[in-house]
């Protein structure tokens, strides 16, 4: 058979074996690719191995030389009894390409009239809602719900990221801005895994995290960065949380009579359900007092000397 080895390569992957590496797998054999490895052909040309792509099986095995065969996982199954390396396997988040590919092809001419005409503005409540249902199926400990809903927050993160490649000078980003970003931070914030830190404790962790946060930051009040479109509960006690750390004032805690979180739970929502009997929005009412304290917070910090805060 003229196929006298399959590479296999991964297509989203090309150019994973460099031209030295090719050369010395392939000897003095010609190099052909199928269409599922034609990013690599291209990349080997590039390089100055010789590669020349063919529309399919069929003509791979109608040649009269050996050849070496380049082609995604499915087409080396046309090939049974030849012999089959792995060019190089693809590492994880290999397929978080595909995601990318996928979007760029719904936002591209030729693509979805829907997904095309979105904004960052139209999308904003999709992000809150996909985020609470993965929130609700890590609550329920539901794996299979975990994966799809993880999946539609990732979506999220993506699509915003297509858009924001659209927009004009001062306002454009890209995934890969995105994903650099956190990885950037990543390294930065944990000086004991790649920097020369050394070992340290879950609370020397934390420590240090806060005091990088408030070097990178430079915020001047606990409220700077808190989102204030989460739940008011949620609001506020990250404001606690903030000013205590940062040495300002809290509000003074009422009196917690209840023998287990359960109690509480059934208490608070008995406030509810008082609440209610009176036409009172209890999100609102706890909405308003906390932005009430967001404000206290404000005034407080920047009465301080240093107008810091490791918040």
């Amino acid at each position: 058979m003229p196929v006298a080895l399959v590479v296999t390569v991964d297509p989203r992957l090309p150019a994973l074996l460099g031209a030295d590496g090719w050369t010395a797998v392939t000897g003095p054999r010609m190099v052909v690719a199928l269409p599922g490895a034609g990013a690599e052909a291209a990349m080997l040309r590039a390089a100055g191995v010789a590669a020349e792509e063919l529309p399919g099986a069929a003509a791979a095995t109608a040649r009269e030389d050996d050849v070496v065969c380049l082609a995604s996982p499915d087409e080396a199954a046309a090939f049974p009894g030849v012999p089959a390396v792995v060019g190089a396997p693809a590492p994880p988040g290999a397929r978080l390409l595909d995601v990318v590919a996928v979007m760029d092809r719904l936002r591209s001419p030729g693509g979805c009239p829907w997904d095309a005409e979105q904004t960052h503005a139209s999308l904003r409540g999709y992000l809150l809602e996909e985020a609470h249902e993965a929130y609700d199926a890590i609550v329920d400990d539901d794996p299979v719900a975990m994966r799809e809903e993880l999946g539609d927050v990732l979506l999220q993160v993506v699509f915003h990221a297509r858009v924001a490649a659209e927009a004009g000078d001062g306002r454009r980003f890209d995934v890969d801005d995105v994903a650099g970003d956190l990885v950037d931070k990543l390294v930065r914030r944990h000086p004991h895994v790649f920097g020369d830190a050394g070992p340290r404790d879950v609370a020397q962790v934390e420590a240090g995290w806060e005091e990088i946060k408030k070097a990178e930051k430079q915020r001047r009040s606990p409220t700077e960065g808190v989102s204030r479109s989460q739940p008011a509960a949620s609001w506020g006690a990250a404001l606690v949380r903030r000013a205590g750390r940062a040495g300002l004032p809290t509000p003074e805690p009422a009196e917690l009579a209840d023998a287990s979180p359960e109690a509480l739970g059934e208490r608070l929502l008995a406030v509810v359900a008082a609440a209610e009997a009176r036409g009172w929005d209890v999100e609102d009412a706890l909405r308003e007092a906390v932005r009430r304290y967001a404000g206290e917070l404000d005034a407080a910090a920047a009465d301080r000397p240093d107008r810091g805060t490791s918040a």
